[in-house]
Protein backbone atom coordinates (compact mmCIF):
# COMPACT_ATOMS: atom_id res chain seq x y z
CA UNK A 1 0.00 0.00 0.00
CA UNK A 2 1.24 3.23 -0.83
CA UNK A 3 1.04 6.30 1.55
CA UNK A 4 -2.07 7.97 0.44
CA UNK A 5 -3.77 4.52 1.30
CA UNK A 6 -2.40 4.32 4.74
CA UNK A 7 -3.30 8.32 5.31
CA UNK A 8 -6.81 7.36 3.59
CA UNK A 9 -7.23 4.87 6.72
CA UNK A 10 -5.63 6.72 9.10
CA UNK A 11 -8.48 9.57 8.36
CA UNK A 12 -11.32 7.32 8.07
CA UNK A 13 -10.28 5.11 11.14
CA UNK A 14 -10.13 1.73 9.48
CA UNK A 15 -8.31 -0.31 11.98
CA UNK A 16 -9.56 -2.96 14.27
CA UNK A 17 -10.19 -2.27 17.78
CA UNK A 18 -6.44 -3.83 19.35
CA UNK A 19 -4.50 -3.41 16.29
CA UNK A 20 -1.21 -1.23 16.41
CA UNK A 21 -2.32 1.47 14.34
CA UNK A 22 -5.45 2.08 16.11
CA UNK A 23 -3.13 2.29 19.37
CA UNK A 24 -0.89 4.83 17.06
CA UNK A 25 -4.46 6.63 16.28
CA UNK A 26 -5.32 6.93 19.86
CA UNK A 27 -2.23 7.90 21.29
CA UNK A 28 -1.79 10.34 19.16
CA UNK A 29 -5.06 12.03 20.20
CA UNK A 30 -4.59 11.81 23.69
CA UNK A 31 -1.20 13.26 23.19
CA UNK A 32 -3.10 16.34 21.68
CA UNK A 33 -5.75 16.64 23.75
CA UNK A 34 -3.46 16.42 27.45
CA UNK A 35 -0.45 17.66 25.75
CA UNK A 36 -1.63 21.03 23.99
CA UNK A 37 -0.97 24.00 25.54
CA UNK A 38 -3.83 26.05 27.02
CA UNK A 39 -3.46 29.31 24.89
CA UNK A 40 -3.45 27.89 21.73
CA UNK A 41 -7.20 27.51 22.18
CA UNK A 42 -7.33 31.10 24.20
CA UNK A 43 -8.64 29.44 27.29
CA UNK A 44 -9.15 31.88 29.76
CA UNK A 45 -8.78 30.48 33.70
CA UNK A 46 -11.81 30.42 35.27
CA UNK A 47 -13.21 32.30 37.65
CA UNK A 48 -14.56 31.17 41.17
CA UNK A 49 -18.12 32.04 41.81
CA UNK A 50 -18.18 34.10 38.64
CA UNK A 51 -21.95 33.11 38.72
CA UNK A 52 -22.89 34.52 41.90
CA UNK A 53 -23.93 37.84 40.07
CA UNK A 54 -25.21 37.60 36.56
CA UNK A 55 -26.79 40.78 34.44
CA UNK A 56 -29.86 39.73 32.52
CA UNK A 57 -31.64 41.52 29.76
CA UNK A 58 -31.89 45.35 30.09
CA UNK A 59 -35.85 46.51 30.96
CA UNK A 60 -36.66 49.51 29.63
CA UNK A 61 -33.46 51.53 29.96
CA UNK A 62 -32.08 49.87 32.93
CA UNK A 63 -29.96 46.93 34.07
CA UNK A 64 -31.35 44.09 35.55
CA UNK A 65 -28.72 41.74 37.36
CA UNK A 66 -29.44 38.44 39.78
CA UNK A 67 -27.72 38.47 42.97
CA UNK A 68 -27.60 34.92 44.81
CA UNK A 69 -28.77 35.14 48.49
CA UNK A 70 -25.92 34.08 49.92
CA UNK A 71 -23.83 37.42 49.58
CA UNK A 72 -26.84 39.57 51.21
CA UNK A 73 -27.08 36.82 53.84
CA UNK A 74 -25.46 39.06 56.63
CA UNK A 75 -26.70 42.51 55.65
CA UNK A 76 -29.50 44.27 57.26
CA UNK A 77 -32.62 45.31 54.51
CA UNK A 78 -31.98 49.14 54.95
CA UNK A 79 -28.42 48.59 54.03
CA UNK A 80 -28.33 46.14 51.18
CA UNK A 81 -29.20 48.75 48.25
CA UNK A 82 -25.28 50.49 49.12
CA UNK A 83 -23.95 46.69 49.67
CA UNK A 84 -25.22 45.98 46.11
CA UNK A 85 -23.48 49.03 44.77
CA UNK A 86 -20.29 48.07 45.65
CA UNK A 87 -20.34 44.66 44.31
CA UNK A 88 -21.50 45.51 41.15
CA UNK A 89 -19.06 48.34 40.72
CA UNK A 90 -16.28 46.24 42.18
CA UNK A 91 -17.52 43.45 39.06
CA UNK A 92 -18.19 45.97 36.45
CA UNK A 93 -15.65 48.26 37.18
CA UNK A 94 -18.50 50.85 36.50
CA UNK A 95 -20.61 52.73 39.16
CA UNK A 96 -24.31 51.73 39.24
CA UNK A 97 -27.09 53.44 41.21
CA UNK A 98 -29.79 51.11 42.33
CA UNK A 99 -33.06 51.78 41.85
CA UNK A 100 -34.83 48.73 43.68
CA UNK A 101 -34.09 45.51 44.91
CA UNK A 102 -36.64 42.29 44.85
CA UNK A 103 -36.58 39.60 46.57
CA UNK A 104 -37.02 36.59 44.89
CA UNK A 105 -38.98 33.08 46.92
CA UNK A 106 -39.97 29.96 45.60
CA UNK A 107 -42.77 27.85 46.61
CA UNK A 108 -41.95 27.44 49.85
CA UNK A 109 -41.45 31.02 50.75
CA UNK A 110 -37.66 30.95 50.90
CA UNK A 111 -35.43 33.63 49.54
CA UNK A 112 -33.97 32.26 46.17
CA UNK A 113 -32.04 35.55 45.10
CA UNK A 114 -32.37 39.17 44.56
CA UNK A 115 -33.40 41.14 41.39
CA UNK A 116 -31.28 44.54 41.67
CA UNK A 117 -33.06 46.88 39.06
CA UNK A 118 -29.50 49.64 38.12
CA UNK A 119 -29.31 52.40 36.08
CA UNK A 120 -25.75 53.68 34.78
Amino acid sequence: MGFFAEAKRFIFWDFARGSWQYDVIVAVILGFLFLTPRDWFLDQPRISKASDIAMLPAEHGSNVFWIEPELLAETPEPQQLSKISEMLKSRTGKAQVVTRVEKIFDSEKEVKGYMAFTRP
